[in-house]
């Protein structure tokens, strides 16, 4: 007998996560690894988050809030939005999720049924892939490259057939590190206004950038869903909790499916997310310290023979073509964590079909671990011969 499973779990696995089993168990064996393979912050949460944190475990019973959170966290992200970007959202329209994931479920599945089309950048993040996937809609992949800095553009989705119900968009992206600019992210809400698709803006990594400032889709349209998140700029990756700004359309959808599948978000962390928007001198030096390492790596990949990488504008990648040098990332990749303890990811993970020549290096450690590993690679690609 056999019993029936769903189809739901039979998706992608997410290979950063094959990368860290592999280098955690280089490291049980007594062997050092440093870790470019994970797009995370290498400090913790802000002093503040953490004082307010114990603050309220010792004085509340930390119990469920409404589905959408915590209402003075809710202002405080709307006065984000009109410190940052000038633009005025009603505290009704955000909601505080678990994690920025949380929020792709919930948007995903209050803007679109089972069947429909979602275009996504390729390469791009696979949780957002692999969600629509899960959900029973259909990504659409726009390969893309550095002559559109490996964002989509109008004319790249006017080459699509047939209808699309939404775009996800990312800047800046994970893994190349672009972003859109402001003809760009204008023109890309213009055409999906034109032609009612459903926008959703990834901004997750808002607050990481090195020459211009993160722009919001809501600058340019109301009807878009734009989901961030505390994990990244704000250091709060294991707390678990995000949020998202939601058309009026879409606010009654989306509190009901919150209501039953999450109830709402961990409280304690939403007290924490309450005091993170005081801790700017921190976390900014946190960005700091990932434009020195940016400058570090770039400068050494170059020097090792990574000849084509993509312009990291934002976040904490580098994606570099590594056609010349392989037509295996995942052997490549595994080859240098064997050889050099350094950790760092095939492309493969954010670009099925191209994904074979490329690599993604996360430079959000500490800089005395992207010095290391830099140097290590340029050792190593000097023995290849590849220098």
């Amino acid at each position: 007998m056999t019993i029936k499973n769903s189809r739901r779990g039979e998706i992608p696995p997410f290979i950063v996560m094959d990368v860290l089993q592999t280098a955690n168990r280089r490291q049980t064996e007594g062997k050092d690894v440093l870790h470019l393979e994970l797009g995370q912050p290498a400090t913790g949460a802000p002093k503040g988050v953490i004082a307010l944190a114990h603050e309220m475990l010792d004085k509340d019973l930390l119990g469920y809030t409404e589905a959408f959170g915590l209402f003075a966290v809710r202002k405080r992200i709307s006065e984000y939005y009109f410190d940052a970007h000038k633009i005025s959202i009603d505290p009704e329209q955000i909601v505080l999720t678990t994690g920025s994931s949380g929020g792709f479920v919930l948007a995903c599945i209050s803007a679109f049924d089972v069947g429909d089309r979602v275009a996504i950048a390729d390469p791009g993040y696979p949780g957002s892939r692999n969600i629509l996937l899960a959900l029973g809609i259909e990504p659409i992949l726009i390969p893309t490259g550095q002559e559109t800095r490996f964002q989509p553009t109008p004319e790249l989705l006017s080459k699509i057939d047939g209808k699309l119900d939404g775009l996800i968009i990312a800047s800046p992206s994970n893994p190349t590190g672009t972003m859109l600019g402001k003809n760009e992210l204008k023109s890309l809400s213009e055409y999906c206004l034109d032609r009612e698709i459903r926008l959703i803006s990834d901004e997750i990594y808002h607050g990481i950038t090195y020459k211009e400032r993160g722009l919001s889709a809501l600058e340019f349209s109301n009807d878009s869903i734009v989901i961030n998140s505390f994990s990244k700029y704000y250091s709060m990756t294991g707390w678990r909790v995000g949020w998202m700004v939601v058309p009026e359309d879409l606010v009654r959808n989306i509190e009901c499916l919150s209501q039953n599948l999450y109830i709402s978000a961990p409280t304690l962390s939403q007290y924490g997310a309450l005091a993170a928007f005081d801790c700017k001198t921190e976390l900014d030096a946190n960005v700091e310290r990932y434009k020195k390492n940016r400058t570090i790596l770039l400068s050494g990949l170059h020097e090792a023979g990574f000849s084509k990488i993509a312009p990291a504008d934002g976040a904490f990648y580098i994606y570099s073509d590594v056609s010349d040098l392989t037509n295996d990332s995942e052997h490549f990749c595994h080859k240098i964590l064997e050889d050099t303890g350094v950790a760092i990811t095939p492309g493969v993970d954010f670009d099925q079909g191209r994904g074979n020549a490329f690599v993604r290096l996360s430079f959000s450690g500490s800089t005395q671990i992207i010095r290391e590993a830099s140097d290590r690679l340029k050792d190593w690609m000097s023995k290849q011969g590849k220098r």
